[in-house]
């Protein structure tokens, strides 16, 4: 096959758009069928995020189920995990088409076994399925099951939070163009909040939950003031990973958010990725805190031998529920893929049972400062060149740190220092997009931004 864009990263197949659409969406999801077999359930569930691209290939991907034999099942515009569910519910595979958080001139596939979101190896029997063949044009017919996905979504939660659990809370939800905005007005309605309603978009814009300094969160700290909010949520294009801003103005990092779910959910195992912050071992809340790479494959993996109450999240704060969790004495069933509203919702819960703030509850966890960054636009081998320099040369990498010092190094996914004052920084390079990624922790607020700054600033030098 020709050389393209597209490839597995830490969640899905990703590339550009144009490269997607046509005879390569119809393949990999002819592959996908082949991997999974008779597992399939008789029939494919389909659902789709805001970019321009995904209603286009969408449509290719229920050729190929046609083709396979089966019968494409469409659900609309919904949240990855509330496609994931209903699929589940049903016994029967799943396709997402989004690009997630990144930019929109790209797209992907999101594949899904009846028993949940698809493996490392599950990458690599797709793969070895993948031929290069034509899929021809067939009759696409879908039937509707929109409605029903979103309100199976929408009842998951409701025993999460007791009955007005959020009256007297006005919370902004910024809706832009993630495909989670009429179902989290709804869900935050029915736990007793007020809701405003925030800068609804028509066209896809692609929000990086991790991103903070991005231009497309300028004016929420404006809104909390204008409309006297005590938060302000959202969560990506697919709505699987969340957005937290508390009532002064700050944003909860994903991490924090994972963590705040999980005290929630009374988990005993906690699962997560190196990138997510130090401090959730300290907190002692957890038996078990079982640390991973960065993907959501990597914690799936992880979380299916763990034991006990398992809680899964990754540092963007997207969650994961396992087995053995209740709420309240009620069981939440496992749905082992990301979730942006379930930390959300935990988080607020939290507050409220603790009769504090947002900003009162993560004030009081011990954490690290920690900040992330990315370069965008670096390609994959100038990423690997530029890490396997900094990892294979040390007289390279000493001068690299400079007067920072390097007192430790862990490569369980990138690499991930610690300096001479025990603070952290993090190199990797983006799984699904061409972006060479840059995480911090320090002691200090103060600590942790020139750590920041300086780390991308000396990266960006030595990558030009």
């Amino acid at each position: 096959m020709t050389e393209t864009s597209l490839k597995f990263g830490t969640s899905g197949l990703r590339g550009l758009a144009l490269e997607l659409q046509g005879q390569a969406a119809r393949r990999y999801t002819a592959a996908f069928l082949r991997h999974v077999g008779a597992a399939n359930g008789g029939k494919v569930y389909l659902g789709r995020d805001f970019r321009a691209s995904s209603a286009a290939i969408q449509a290719d991907c229920a050729v190929a189920i046609v083709q396979a034999g089966l019968e494409p099942i469409d659900c609309g515009h919904i949240p990855t995990p509330a496609l994931a569910l209903h699929a589940m519910a049903a016994g029967c595979a799943a396709i997402m088409i989004t690009g997630s958080h990144i930019p929109s001139d790209r797209n992907g596939l999101k594949f899904y076994l009846p028993s949940g979101e698809i493996s490392k190896a599950d990458e690599a029997g797709i793969l070895a399925a993948l031929r290069d063949e034509l899929v021809p044009d067939t009759d696409t017919s879908q039937r509707d099951e929109a409605d029903a996905a979103a309100e199976r979504y929408f009842e998951r939660f409701a025993t999460l939070l007791p009955e007005a659990a959020l009256g007297g809370l006005t919370i902004g939800v910024f809706e832009h163009s993630t495909v989670a905005r009429d179902l989290l007005v709804r869900i935050l309605e029915r736990a007793g909040a007020k809701v405003v309603r925030l800068a609804r978009r028509d066209d896809f814009v692609a929000v990086d939950t991790e991103a903070f300094g991005d231009a497309v969160f300028a004016p929420l700290s404006g809104w909390i003031a204008e409309h006297k909010l005590d938060a302000i949520v959202s969560a990506d294009g697919d709505g699987d990973r969340p957005l937290l801003m508390d009532r002064n103005g700050a944003f909860v990092r994903g991490d924090v958010l994972g963590l705040l779910a999980a005290q929630y959910l009374g988990a005993g195992t906690v699962v997560t990725p190196v990138t997510s912050n130090s401090a959730i071992e300290r907190t002692g809340y957890f038996q078990t805190v079982l640390r991973t790479k960065v993907g959501s494959p990597y914690v799936v993996a992880a979380m299916e031998s763990a034991r006990g109450a398992v809680v899964g999240f990754e540092a963007n704060g997207g969650t994961f529920v396992g087995h053995g969790v209740s709420v309240r004495g009620e069981p939440l069933s496992a749905l082992p893929t990301r979730d942006a509203v379930l930390p959300v919702l935990c988080a607020l819960g939290l507050a409220a049972a603790q009769g504090k703030t947002l900003d009162q509850i993560v004030a009081a966890l011990p954490l690290q400062h920690a900040l992330a960054d990315r370069l965008q636009d670096v390609a994959s081998a100038k990423s690997a060149a530029f890490l396997g320099q900094l990892q294979n040369e040390p007289g390279y990498a000493e001068a690299f740190f400079g007067t920072h010092g390097i007192a430790g190094l862990a490569t369980i996914d990138g690499l991930q220092y610690r300096t001479a004052s025990g603070d952290m920084v993090h190199f990797r390079a983006s799984g699904n997009a061409p972006e060479l990624r840059v995480y911090v922790e320090g002691s200090t607020a103060e600590t942790a931004q020139e750590l920041l700054t300086w780390a991308m600033g000396a990266t960006a030098e030595a990558i030009a």
